[in-house]
């Protein structure tokens, strides 16, 4: 689906705006996620190969400028949607939402602040980042730095500290009970799975990377499935022609409020 370039500065990529709450353009025609099926392991082996991948994956993948087609449902609606996602790790956020008319929305974050920027009512939200603000937009129950980790193509777990292991799988139990499961590729030994499940065994969130593809910093998933359990939500990015470990200035994810629009509060927005 060709899109209209966005009107004046505000999009990077040629319109903009926000991940998950506008308006559909289509029907979902897409496969459900499948959760991860493994059973959490119960054996702990010698987990420094695949640690050491994971660091080092994180270390190589710092920031991505790409279109993507979003698949997204839930118990009420479904759809499709084309966005725009510029990120630069660990705290940098840029999400723009593209239609045939040109920018709807666009949503950034930082470390200090977050906006959102409703083209066509002309009002602009402004508000801490946070992880409640970040919900309100995205449906994602993450931290900023996890998200952009997860749109790297990375699980969003801090790779440090004591990973156990279980033939290609790595798994951490905190002292709250929670646990976090990664599942590598057999052979390519890359991540490919990621569960994060609460204290009581229950299945929290699942991420799926898949369709991998060759860059400089290494292999990298055009597809990428997320499973929010508890919400019965799920959400499916397809990027195309990703630019990864681009240069992105600071000033792409500080949104400037235009003189002619309202500004309220983030947090009015409710949710």
């Amino acid at each position: 689906m060709k899109t209209k370039r966005g009107e004046g500065p505000t999009s990077l990529l040629g319109t903009g705006g926000l991940l998950l709450t506008v308006v559909f353009v289509g029907i979902l025609g897409c496969t459900p996620i499948t959760p991860i099926s493994q059973s959490i392991p119960r054996k702990s082996q010698d987990p420094a190969g695949l640690s050491s991948i994971l660091a080092q994956r994180a270390d190589r993948f710092r920031s991505i400028r790409s279109l993507a087609r979003v698949y997204y449902w839930d118990r009420e609606e479904q759809g499709v949607f084309q966005e725009a996602i510029l990120i630069h790790r660990p705290n940098r956020l840029r999400l723009e939402t593209l239609s045939n008319f040109g920018a709807i929305l666009i949503v950034t974050a930082d470390k200090d602040e977050m906006v959102g920027y409703h083209l066509r009512e002309g009002v602009f939200y402004r508000g801490r980042s946070s992880k409640e603000n970040l919900l309100r937009y995205t449906q994602i129950p993450l931290e900023l730095g996890e998200l952009t980790a997860l749109l790297l193509g990375l699980p969003p777990v801090n790779v440090h500290g004591r990973w156990k292991r279980e033939g290609n799988s790595l798994y951490r139990e905190d002292t709250t009970g929670r646990m976090e499961v990664i599942v590598f590729h057999p052979t390519l030994k890359i991540p490919t799975e990621w569960e994060r499940s609460g204290p009581e065994g229950q299945v929290e969130l699942t991420a799926l990377f898949s369709d991998f593809f060759s860059t400089p910093a290494g292999l990298f998933p055009l597809k990428i499935s997320l499973e929010v359990h508890a919400m019965e939500r799920r959400l499916e990015v397809l990027y195309e022609g990703p630019e990864v470990n681009v240069t992105l200035p600071a000033s792409y994810f500080a949104l400037q409020k235009p003189d002619h629009v309202k500004e309220l509060p983030l947090e009015s927005l409710g949710g």
